[in-house]
């Protein structure tokens, strides 16, 4: 029986199973002391050349205008707020603001953009020990944790939910973080015989798991995502391992078989 999003000892059902360690908890977030050999980096490095100060400097400046745009976003709303808006709110020029972005629906996207490359900077550094459903387990509960932390996250699912052009705006982006996601897997899990088929199946179960964990955190209004995210594993735990009489499918019939 599942307690808490943990396996109580002496639970044979799924013990054996993959899907065990989607539900399981790891034991720890941290990645070992050992070095990492040359050549083996868990993540990708930035460039040598990028300057940080430069980098603080457009961080800080799209980090304004994002936070400017979502308030006005909720204030005034998604289809009525203006470029001459966000700007005169975050305190720049129409000229500063597209350079950084070139409308609206890509201010929106942008959020969408880093949501991919930090999934991909969890799966990558997961420790080398960790099988496909532990790295799918582990990403899920670390963006969570990290997602929660922004606190314009409700506004930001407030105004996708309400206005179909912002949510549209996200959706276009969603093709690019779904490729993001699989190269990451592929490159994480090099050796595996199923070719291009596990990177594709692993991204799209860990977005998947997130979007589920996201808006069920949203609806239900409760103020620890990481809670939401082990309860979403419990269910997926007790829809594949708590069958009291588990069927198999004939393929192509949908015909039960014991």
């Amino acid at each position: 029986m599942l307690v808490g999003g943990l396996w109580k000892v002496g639970q044979p059902a799924c013990d054996s199973s993959p899907v065990r360690h989607l539900i399981m908890p790891v034991n720890s977030t941290r990645r070992g002391s050992k070095a990492v050999p040359e050549g083996e980096s868990d993540s990708p490095q930035p460039p040598v050349s990028v300057c940080p100060l430069q980098v603080r400097k457009r961080d800080f400046a799209i980090k304004q205008i994002r936070d400017a745009a979502i308030d006005l976003f909720v204030e005034k709303g998604f289809d009525e707020t203006t470029i001459d808006d966000i700007a005169q709110a975050a305190g720049i020029s129409n000229r500063s603001f597209f350079r950084y972005f070139s409308s609206k629906s890509d201010l929106m996207g942008y959020g969408v953009l880093t949501y991919g490359a930090a999934l991909t900077d969890v799966i990558g550094s997961c420790p080398k020990t960790y099988t496909p459903a532990q790295v799918v387990r582990q990403t899920v509960l670390k963006l969570a944790h990290l997602s929660a932390m922004y606190p314009r996250l409700r506004a930001l699912l407030q105004i996708t939910s309400k206005y179909p052009a912002a949510r549209a705006a996200e959706f276009s982006c969603m093709a690019a973080v779904q490729k993001q996601v699989t190269d990451a897997f592929a490159r994480r899990f090099p050796r595996k015989k199923r070719g291009k088929l596990a990177p594709r199946v692993l991204a799209a179960l860990t977005i998947s798991m997130y979007e589920v964990v996201l808006h069920s955190w949203f609806e239900g209004g409760k103020p620890d995502m990481t809670a939401t995210a082990n309860q979403v594993f419990t269910m997926l735990g007790e829809l594949f391992c708590h069958e009291e009489s588990p069927n198999r499918l004939e393929p192509g019939t949908g015909t039960e078989h014991a």
